[in-house]
């Protein structure tokens, strides 16, 4: 199965390019399998996202922007339901996929409430409560660190994006002073003979 997220990599929307930016980012630091597809310069790409983004899902005007996220043919959702599964740990059951083995992963609610005995949740507890609880809170813990992370990641990135634009910037001002100085000074350039 293979992730499709349908960007426009020509936006001029800043928030459209950051959006796309942090479900690309995750998506790969997390080494989740995707194909990048573009809306800007692919017509049939383009089509293929607004036929099948499913009405309710689509705004008012009925143009759903970038990022719009697909498992092969299944719609996923777009960058707001990508954040709150993201938050809510259940990126995986969002996506359509199997977590990867040994993470500790949260379950959808709808996966969560049945066991795979067909029991449900709370009918069937008996001895193992206590030591259910135990490792519980230690995936917690583990948990809060993978969100941390793929929080500081996002925050990462954007740190690095301003610090080139300020540093762009800086680099520009100086130009321009030392641009500003010559012209003001214009003897101090000549050499004399």
């Amino acid at each position: 199965m293979v992730i499709k997220v349908f960007v426009a990599t020509s936006s001029g929307s800043v928030a459209i390019r950051k959006k796309q930016q942090e479900v690309v980012g995750f998506l790969e630091a997390n080494k989740i399998d995707f194909k990048e597809l573009d809306i800007a310069g692919d017509e049939d790409n383009r089509k293929w996202m607004r036929e099948n983004v499913p009405g309710e899902k689509k705004p008012q005007n009925g143009i759903p922007l970038p990022p719009q996220i697909f498992n092969e043919e299944q719609y996923c959702g777009d960058f707001d339901s990508f954040f709150s599964a993201k938050e809510e740990n259940i990126i995986y059951s969002f996506l359509g996929l199997a977590p990867p083995p040994g993470s500790k992963v949260k379950k959808s609610p709808e996966e969560a409430s049945s066991l795979p005995n067909g029991d449900v949740v709370g009918e069937a507890q008996g001895t193992r409560e206590g030591t259910e609880k135990a490792e519980e809170s230690g995936e917690n813990e583990a948990q809060k660190e993978d969100n941390e992370d793929a929080g500081n990641l996002a925050e990462s990135q954007e740190k690095n994006e301003e610090e080139a634009e300020t540093a762009t910037e800086e680099a520009c001002c100086k130009s321009l002073m030392r641009q500003s100085l010559q012209r003001e000074k214009p003897g101090e350039n000549k050499t004399t003979h």
